[in-house]
């Protein structure tokens, strides 16, 4: 495959000396240019629209220090053993020599908005006309009492795609028989809200097969949680007498752990666990706060246009975004890049700009073919992304379509990951 004009560089001194000759030329034919920030399903999607649909008009530039990227979503069925690892990474290379996109594997490590330029970890530094970001999530500091990232390879979060999903399944497989999985849930919001609880139904379903007297404690802070019905009815069916969830009433709100001994104290209590997959409260992606843009945890934004309430000249997408009732998932951020995407054209090239409109669907799978789903529409209104009308699966389903909801779910998968990354 031919590489056009614009190069696929990656991190060193050498990229940076030859970012600075793309600026040049962009500045020397008036092209606008555009820079995002984080190549996930916001990123990498707002990059590949409006490189595609301007038709070389608008000269982009896409942030994102892994070469390889790693699904989140999905990354459950792969602790669960329904997907291999290297089935779940996805590169750049299309993007950059299908669609033109200058893709630059470095770290963004500052905005200045007033010069409207963004920093990288090796020394360059890119101008913008409008920048997005989507770095996705981080986590608030101190949120569970004697955990932090220093602790993730002991205690793994395993909420970033990638190594920490390896982790996270390694352990389990070497967990002690009759041994105890814990989870410490994360309090709302947060990246995929059913995500948890699908999670406990994959790590079920390996223990089921490898380690089937092992247990599984969730110590969650929130009272309910998303598609919980239809989870805890799976749980009864397939994995009955393995998973206990203590709830804020009975102390899963007061909750620490001490990675060294392996515990878990709760509401004063400790247990002695085998592994613990620790969940703290989350942010947007440091980038936000560095920019400026932040209230204190997420970034707000103008709904029909995912541009930042604070500076006109940012959008911000996905799970970093506090935008209303859209949950923050993968589809969500792909369906709010298309958007923004939109929505910059317009701005950059007078193209014309189509009311907005939204729509999220999160799968989860329980058990062997037993796929279960939730989502909805959604418009934009001057205050936030309003939902619009929604399904959910129902409990007591037939086999069939179960079935049916779990190969609609690898239909989505290839979809989304194929309008990503082209």
């Amino acid at each position: 495959m031919k590489l056009k004009r614009r190069s696929f560089i990656g991190t060193s001194a050498a990229a940076a000396a030859v970012l600075s000759a793309p600026m040049v030329r962009a500045a020397g034919h008036g092209k606008p240019r555009v820079v995002v920030v984080g190549g996930g399903a916001g990123g990498a999607t707002a990059a590949r629209y409006i490189a595609k649909d301007s038709d070389g008009a608008i000269d982009v530039t896409l942030v994102e220090p892994s070469r390889v990227y790693y699904t989140c979503f999905f990354s459950n069925l792969y602790i669960g053993g329904f997907e291999a690892l290297d089935d779940l990474g996805h590169t750049y290379g299309t993007l950059a020599s299908d669609y033109g996109v200058n893709v630059v594997h470095d770290w963004a490590v500052g905005v200045d908005r007033d010069a409207r330029t963004v920093s990288l970890a090796g020394g360059a530094t890119l101008p913008y006309d409008r920048l997005i970001l989507s770095p996705g999530i981080d986590f608030v500091d101190d949120a569970v009492p004697g955990w932090d990232v220093s602790a993730q390879d002991v205690m793994p979060h395993a909420y970033k795609g990638g190594t920490q999903a390896a982790l996270l399944k390694a352990q389990i497989e070497a967990m002690p028989e009759g041994g105890t999985f814990a989870m410490v849930a994360p309090p709302n919001p947060y990246r995929c809200p059913p995500g948890p609880y699908e999670r406990i139904s994959m790590v079920a379903h390996l223990l089921t097969q490898i380690n089937p007297t092992a247990k599984i404690l969730i110590v969650d802070p929130k009272e309910g949680f998303s598609k919980q019905a239809l989870f805890e009815e799976g749980w009864q069916k397939h994995y009955g007498g393995m998973i206990e969830r203590i709830g804020p009433d009975f102390g899963g709100e007061n909750v620490e752990v001490n990675p060294d001994a392996m515990e878990v104290s709760i509401d004063g209590s400790v247990e002695s666990v085998d592994v613990c997959n620790v969940i703290p409260a989350m942010k947007a992606g440091r980038i936000c706060e560095m920019a400026g843009i932040t209230d204190g945890r997420w970034a707000p934004v103008i709904p029909a246009t995912m541009q930042s309430r604070m500076d006109e000249n940012i959008h911000v997408l996905g799970d970093a975004s506090q935008q209303g009732d859209m949950p923050k998932s993968g589809y969500s951020a792909n369906s709010q890049a298309k958007v923004a995407a939109m929505a910059v054209r317009g701005a950059l090239t007078d193209s014309r700009v189509f009311p907005a409109k939204f729509s999220n669907t999160c799968w989860s799978l329980i058990a062997t073919d037993d796929g279960v789903k939730v989502g909805a529409s959604y418009e934009a209104t001057d205050e936030k992304i309003a939902k619009v009308d929604g399904f959910v699966s129902q409990t007591g389903e037939d086999a069939a379509l179960r079935k049916a909801t779990y190969e609609e779910s690898l239909g989505w998968y290839s979809g989304i990951t194929s309008d990503m990354f082209g």
